[in-house]
């Protein structure tokens, strides 16, 4: 399909294509040329943002990068290979990627206030194993990995690496529970990190769902971890970094904080203080897009003594950067740092509130009873519904969600007890506290007309029942919703 000849085809004057946008021309022509070689491929691009045009995108996770930093993804820096740091690449003609590299890292530093940022991750998990590999090379207690006879790690010998990867096996690492809302990566079996660390956990307490610290604390003075990991996926409170990093001075550990899920709200000068990770942490990692509205990727930010190890991340975990990639981060980093962004971030956390408060006002049960940053988890067992029906119900209806542990998870990691609700896309298209109160009152209608399948005198804890014309008359709504507030208003689709 020539979709920019189609966009042409429209207007019969050249004042009238004048008046096209250079957002709209840019995409018809990238769009124009894929198509050239794949109609299937351009298709599911185009699909693609009218399916994120069409719902109600509630996942945490996710948000909408602007239009500029979708744009700097899409050019010949991906055919650069370019291992190594600025200044120190294994390859020639590498001084573009020094030029991306160097101002990326420059405006995540200004962006954040940190002393050092290594912006090659390619993603979240790549970012935490380079933390995890620079804090094991930098603090394993053997003499010959001192680093007053080790500088950096290009300096090991064989023999350095043997005593190294002996000791890793006896390292220990406390992070989040998984049902309290920690990360996978943060030392749980099915990843990696669970297989290089022996794992501990503290959790929230059971009554107000909230990270109690002198039980940490405690669990610290037992345990003595190498790493005390702060951050999580699906924790709807503030943390106490400043706490945190004065537990693990008390046992010895370094402070590491996975932001993953609330740096925008950092960037953004939400959460400031003592919730602030980068002022407390020794070594904080998260992903550029999320809160942030970057590109899909990882970023690593340190203090000084442990530098040179997090820039030997490639080649020691991560392949050759992605030059692209790095450039759509500073981008990003760039438009985070415009007045905007923290009007924007301040909304995200206003809107979260709001809806938090309007689905209790419906009768449904919240983890912790509410929420302080941009997520919430809802108890579907108040629904009677597992969280797996849940977001099938609410997906049939156009609002995109995901199951998600509660604490204490009876119906465990898969059917879930729960889903995730975030703010920020939503917040991006311009939603205010009034819209989100409608959302939730959506959601609200959903899960209560929605049944769980019974069959011999068992209920599925995956199959769900929901009357199809219920599901269109609330498509119905969101589309009169959604059209307030169009996403990327200035590229047209024919």
């Amino acid at each position: 399909m020539a979709y920019l000849d189609n966009y042409l085809k429209q207007f019969v004057s050249d004042e009238v294509i004048s008046k096209i946008s250079p957002e709209t021309l840019s995409f018809a022509s990238a769009i124009d040329v894929v198509a050239k070689t794949s109609p299937e491929i351009a298709e599911a691009i185009v699909n693609e943002l009218r399916d994120q045009r069409n719902s109600l995108k509630l996942i945490a996770s996710e948000n909408y990068a602007e239009i500029e930093t979708i744009l700097a993804m899409g050019n010949w820096l991906t055919d650069k290979y370019a291992e190594g740091s600025v200044g120190h690449r294994f390859y020639a003609g590498c001084q573009n990627i020094d030029t991306v590299e160097r101002i990326a890292s420059e405006k995540a530093c200004e962006l954040f206030g940190a002393q050092n940022a290594y912006v090659q991750p390619h993603s979240g998990i790549d970012a935490n194993l380079v933390a995890y590999w620079a804090i094991m090379a930098a603090k394993v207690e053997d003499p010959a990995l001192d680093d007053a006879n080790v500088k950096n790690v290009n300096q090991m010998n064989d023999e350095d690496w043997d005593k190294l990867r002996h000791a890793f096996g006896n390292q220990k690492l406390l992070g989040l529970s998984l049902d309290a809302g920690g990360h996978l990566t943060h030392g749980f079996r099915p990843n990696i990190s669970g297989k290089m660390f022996e794992h501990y956990s503290y959790g929230v307490d059971p009554e107000t769902g909230i990270i109690d610290y002198e039980e940490m604390r405690r669990i610290a003075k037992e345990v003595k971890p190498l790493i005390l990991v702060g951050g999580y996926s699906a924790y709807p409170r503030k943390v106490n970094f400043k706490i945190m990093k004065e537990i693990a001075d008390e046992v010895g550990a370094v402070f590491m904080v996975d932001m993953a899920h609330f740096a925008g709200l950092v960037a953004g000068k939400v959460f400031t203080g003592d919730f602030d990770p980068v002022a407390h942490a020794d070594i904080v990692t998260s992903t550029t897009h999320k809160t942030l509205r970057g590109p899909r990727g990882g970023i690593v930010m340190c203090k000084d003594w442990l530098a040179p190890y997090v820039l030997r991340g490639c080649p020691l975990v991560l392949g050759g950067p992605i030059g692209n990639m790095m450039a759509a981060k500073a981008i990003a980093f760039e438009k985070a740092l415009q007045p905007e962004f923290q009007e924007y971030s301040a909304q995200v956390v206003k809107n979260a509130a709001a809806l938090a408060e309007e689905l209790m006002r419906c009768g449904a049960r919240l983890t912790s009873g509410g929420t302080e940053n941009h997520l919430m988890v809802l108890d579907c067992s108040s629904y009677g519904l597992t969280g797996r029906q849940a977001d099938g119900a609410l997906l049939d209806s156009g609002i995109v969600t995901n199951r998600n542990t509660i604490p204490n998870d009876p119906n465990g990691a898969w059917y879930t007890s729960g889903v995730r609700i975030g703010t920020p896309a939503l917040t991006s298209r311009g939603m205010k506290e009034e819209d989100f109160r409608e959302v939730a009152r959506m959601i609200d209608e959903v899960l209560r007309a929605t049944k769980p399948v019974e069959k011999d005198g068992k209920t599925s804890a995956s199959k769900y029942e929901l009357d199809s014309e219920f599901s269109s008359k609330i498509q119905t709504q969101i589309n009169e919703l959604l059209a307030r507030f169009p996403l990327y208003p200035n590229i047209e689709i024919v």
